[in-house]
Order: structure tokens, then sequence, then C-alpha cells
């Protein structure tokens, strides 16, 4: 089922996410939504709070990102089959030059700008199946996990910008906010939700 996502706004996605337990009832069915919904939207990730749920679970698909011209062979393979679900997960550490990416988010449709992140972390994590991993990423995979991870501290990448450029945004962020904008998927705005 295709879940509607928060827009930029709405507190759920400001706040530090909940651990999830084991038990968690349809657990399995949430996790196929949330597939359902990013690839309805055309995402590389999503959060649990994007679509309503302030618990720390993050799925990611780096495939679009795959470009065989700019990467080496097993970066290429790498990237272009990575694709997983983190439950719980705390990065441990994270490492190496911060590195510029020109990022966007589902939950602030049409907004896009550059934000430097280490280039490896370690991070420790559960599958859907409560197996516990333990891995360092880098590159691509490592920001978009670093993205996700955000998340679901309550922290946006529009937060991670400067002050100058947060203003020059703010204009098209509040019409964000009051659903003033068009997008291809299912979106809940902070308008219609302080409105229930």
């Amino acid at each position: 089922m295709i879940l509607p996502i928060l827009a930029y706004g709405n507190p759920v996605l400001k706040k530090k996410a909940k651990n999830i337990s084991n038990d968690f009832i349809n657990l399995n069915e949430f996790i196929e939504n949330m597939w359902e919904t990013m690839n309805n939207a055309n995402g590389v990730g999503l959060a649990a709070p994007q679509v309503g749920l302030s618990f720390r679970i993050f799925i990611v698909d780096t495939s679009p990102f795959a470009d065989s011209e700019s990467m080496n062979k097993d970066e290429f393979e790498l990237v272009s089959s990575f694709k997983k679900v983190f439950i719980n997960p705390v990065i441990i550490n994270e490492t190496g030059n911060k590195w510029d990416f020109n990022e966007g988010c589902l939950s602030i449709p049409e907004v896009r700008a550059d934000v430097k992140r280490p280039e490896t972390i370690l991070i420790k994590y559960f599958d859907e199946e409560f197996n516990q991993h333990q891995h360092y990423f880098n590159g691509i995979i490592a920001r978009v996990v670093q993205h996700e991870y955000d998340h679901i501290e309550g922290v946006l990448f529009t937060d991670k910008i400067s002050p100058l450029k947060r203003k020059l945004l703010k204009g098209k962020l509040i019409d964000i906010s009051k659903g003033k904008i068009k997008t291809d998927y299912k979106m809940k705005f902070s308008k219609l939700i302080k409105n229930k």
C-alpha cells in the first residue's frame, strides 16, 4: 500500500524516533509499504517518520545512483545492488574527508542543496529478520544512509545548509508546508494535519 509522505513542516519530522521492538505488529507489511511508497515516489531512501511513524527504521536502495561511466566495476556493482532495511541503527563512527553532494528529500520536494558529509561510516543495525549487523559504508551509500539516519534523529538536510541558503529557501519551504506544491506522489501537509 502506498502511504502518504509527510511534507516539511510536520512536527513528526523534527522528533527523535523511538526504537522498534521485534514484536512490532505487521512489521513486514509496514516494510513492504515503505518500499512501495519509496519506489512510487522514485526515491532512494525513506524513513518511518516520513510516513508518520516515529520509529527508528529506514530503507535504502542506491541503484538509481549507479553510473558505470564514473564508477569502477566493484563500486558500480555494489551501488547498483545495494538495497537494505535498517532497524534501530546506531552510527558508531564517521570518518574521512567531508564532501559536498547535492541532496534532495521526498518530504521537501523540488528543493535541493549541497550538503557536506563524511565519506565513511561505521553503523550497527538490525535487518528485517532482527539479525544484528555492523558494517562500514562509504561514498554514495554512506551518504544516503546518513541522510536517512538524520530523519530518525529528527534532522532534515535543510538543517545542514548555511543560514543564508536556508533564508533564500524560506518562502519555498513555507509553501511546501502549506501544500502549495504539486508532486507525482501522495503527500500529507502540516496545514491539513493541524485542521484534523
